[in-house]
């Protein structure tokens, strides 16, 4: 896990021209508020939120921006960090942290010391063998940390809309190692790594927030 760059500028510091040129996802744009809706709640007692596979970055500045009692990490792979670290070089939040790059199938990463991890239309990219490594990692959370998922997924071999199993089809078409993944398959990759699924959160576009928290500490006698 390495960090990324940023060239200091003012605290929200942005331009139309600047604007322009940053890199731009209207789904983003149009998932960003409900998702914050879902979100927030889960996170009211966070301090430290680690964001896998950040993107544009403008789920990240947005959540930052509403969520300003905790610090949200971003990340991205490294041939992506320079298009996260132009957004965030203009409108980074102050309790954004510089972007970080990091790749789920390395070694050199943790989620240890976050009290959620957070990653939005991702799972379906990636190979399956990234998705177990992901969730693999996810054991080394606290108790009671978060793993907060958001995207399309199929339930016990079934979708939930013709809009997902077209999405699922064109996925598979142009790479056949991605495509929408089963619940039931990552329930049981959470379970291995010590988490259990309390929420499956419906949201617009047939796109769910599923969290999944790492059990508790007994209380010692």
């Amino acid at each position: 896990m390495r960090y990324g760059f940023r060239v200091p500028r003012p605290v929200g510091f942005s331009s139309p021209i600047i604007e322009r040129m940053l890199p731009y996802s209207e789904a983003c744009e149009r998932n960003k508020g409900p998702i914050l809706t879902a979100l927030g709640p889960l996170l009211g007692d966070a301090r430290k939120v680690l964001e896998i596979g950040s993107g544009t970055g403008q789920h990240a500045v947005w959540f930052a921006g509403n969520m300003d009692w905790l610090t949200w990490q971003p990340s991205e792979l490294p041939e992506w960090l320079p298009r996260l670290a132009a957004r965030l070089e203009a409108e980074a939040p102050v309790n954004l942290a510089p972007p970080l790059c990091l790749d789920v199938r390395e070694h050199d990463w943790s989620p240890a010391g976050y009290d959620a991890v957070f990653t939005a239309n991702t799972l379906h990219i990636m190979h399956w063998p990234a998705v177990q490594a992901l969730f693999a990692r996810m054991s080394e959370l606290s108790p009671g940390a978060w793993l907060c998922v958001y995207g399309p997924f199929a339930f016990h071999g079934r979708h939930t809309s013709a809009s997902n199993i077209a999405f699922d089809r064109s996925l598979r078409a142009r790479d056949p190692g991605s495509g929408v993944r089963d619940v039931a398959d990552l329930d049981r990759l959470a379970s291995a790594a010590g988490l259990r699924r309390e929420h499956d959160i419906p949201l617009p576009a047939n796109n769910r927030l599923l969290a999944w928290r790492r059990a508790a500490e007994e209380p010692q006698d």
